[in-house]
């Protein structure tokens, strides 16, 4: 079927009721409901229906979640099993087959030297609790407090997720300079950057009177999402293995975003070849529902029992629907799928450019797509990208690009620091023609966007 462009359909009264009831009734710090006006009734796939008819090719999937896109047949009838089985759907966290089997099927996935020496801990059911447990977990087996971040962070809402990421308001954590090669924190870019931005870490950990104590871990992301979409070097994320090692500080990768085959890998640390200490994973694991666990080498399972809980850390349909997911994502070959076709959609964006200098740079890895826009006509940054000078962003010119994406039914999403990074994170089952068409309906918008007259009145950062 011809993925076409949806044609206007005048707003129906009851879907402008809904909206006006979310704006009294919801509070101020809603997010997605600022930007996406829209009221969702069915989805399938990578298609969302609003309730004013409207279709929409949807290039957020629940922020990463939705690995397998909208009502996957294969999640379908997980859950309809688990619910006509009669078995309880709450267990705290009690042994089930259900669960048994997630387990099996995540092992299955991990790598091997950690799935053969590992332990899981299933959390509440977001990536930020798994990440207050992974802190909880190496602080208990190091005897230690103190944690290492990257600049661009992101790790969650909860106070000591909050405060390992980028954004933080009261810093808690040691943070450390995370390579990127557009705005490079030391002006040099490429293999370059990412060796001074090593050398720094090691200095700084290395230096008696650098006022870094002992740290108990290192948490990062190997594709920063939320933070801009940047991909950490392979070589580099090698050096954090190797420092973390020999410093004997427990490496956390976040994969909350990156996993089950986003970026190409299964999980994103087997692009480097990385084995970290602890992975905190939530979002596709659970197959659309809420989950998330962590897993990590059993000689750091010296907590106490209940050292970290949670009411809802047994949920059965999650475990299922997320078992399903990994199974089929592996079986299909799916996480080798996203990284061919994500490097054909990065060549056409890229492409884009050269009639677009309001594109500053595109990066990503797989279907973790990151397209910063700049204003080529402002005065550049004196921080330097590896190719010269970087112009300003332009978080403006961002929102209206969104704005623009939404009125031709493409949904996706802002990031970066500041909110001037268009993101795209379609579902891996992404059709060749579905990709042709996210592609051509960003350049329309873009194209429009940049004649619009409303483009500098924009608002600005979203989140």
């Amino acid at each position: 079927m011809a993925v076409t462009e949806p044609a206007p359909v005048a707003l129906s009264p009851a879907h402008e009721g809904i909206l006006r009831r979310q704006a009294l009734r919801e509070s101020a710090a809603r997010t997605y409901a600022r930007s996406l006006p829209i009221v969702p009734v069915r989805a399938r796939g990578m298609t969302i229906e609003g309730a004013d008819g409207r279709r929409y090719l949807d290039c957020l999937s629940g922020a990463g979640t939705l690995a397998l896109g909208h009502n996957h047949p294969v999640v379908l009838e997980a859950i309809r099993k688990v619910i006509d089985s009669g078995a309880p759907l709450h267990v705290l966290d009690l042994a089930t087959p259900v669960k048994d089997a997630f387990t099996t099927e995540l092992f299955a996935t991990l790598p091997r030297e950690l799935a053969d020496n590992a332990r899981i801990q299933f959390c509440g059911p977001a990536g930020t609790d798994a990440v207050e447990a992974a802190f909880k977990l190496v602080r208990a087996a190091s005897g230690r407090s103190e944690l290492l971040a990257f600049t661009g962070a992101y790790h969650g809402m909860t106070a000591g997720a909050l405060a390992a990421s980028g954004g933080a308001p009261d810093v808690r954590v040691t943070r450390l300079p995370f390579p990127q090669s557009y705005r490079c924190p030391f002006g040099a870019g490429g293999e370059r950057g990412a060796d001074l931005a090593a050398r720094w870490t090691e200095y700084l950990l290395d230096d008696p009177k650098g006022g870094v104590p002992a740290p108990a871990g290192m948490i990062l992301e190997p594709v920063q999402g939320e933070g801009g979409v940047n991909p950490a070097p392979d070589g580099w994320m090698r050096r954090m293995r190797e420092i973390t090692r020999e410093r004997s500080i427990a490496l956390i990768a976040d994969e909350v975003q990156t996993g089950v085959g986003r970026t190409g890998a299964f999980w994103a640390v087997g692009h480097s070849g990385v084995v970290p200490d602890v992975m905190v994973l939530s979002k596709a694991i659970g197959g659309s529902l809420p989950l998330a666990a962590i897993v990590y080498r059993s000689e750091l399972d010296l907590w106490k029992p209940g050292a970290h809980a949670g009411t809802f850390r047994g949920n059965q349909l999650a475990m299922a629907a997320g078992a399903a997911t990994l199974s089929y994502v592996r079986e299909n070959g799916l996480a080798e799928r996203a990284g061919t076709l994500g490097a054909r959609m990065l060549a056409r964006l890229q492409a884009l450019s050269t009639d677009h200098p309001s594109i500053g740079d595109v990066r990503g890895r797989g279907l973790m797509i990151g397209i910063e826009l700049v204003d080529p006509e402002a005065e550049p940054l004196t921080v330097t990208a590896e190719n010269g000078s970087a112009p300003p962003p332009d978080p403006a010119l961002a929102a209206a690009v969104q704005q623009e994406c939404l009125n031709r039914g493409l949904i996706v999403e802002l990031g970066g620091r500041h909110s001037a990074v268009v993101r795209l994170l379609p579902p891996l089952t992404l059709t060749d023609e579905q990709a042709t068409a996210v592609v051509d309906r960003l350049a329309d918008a873009l194209r429009a966007a940049e004649r619009s007259p409303y483009r500098r009145a924009a608002a600005g950062p979203t989140r």
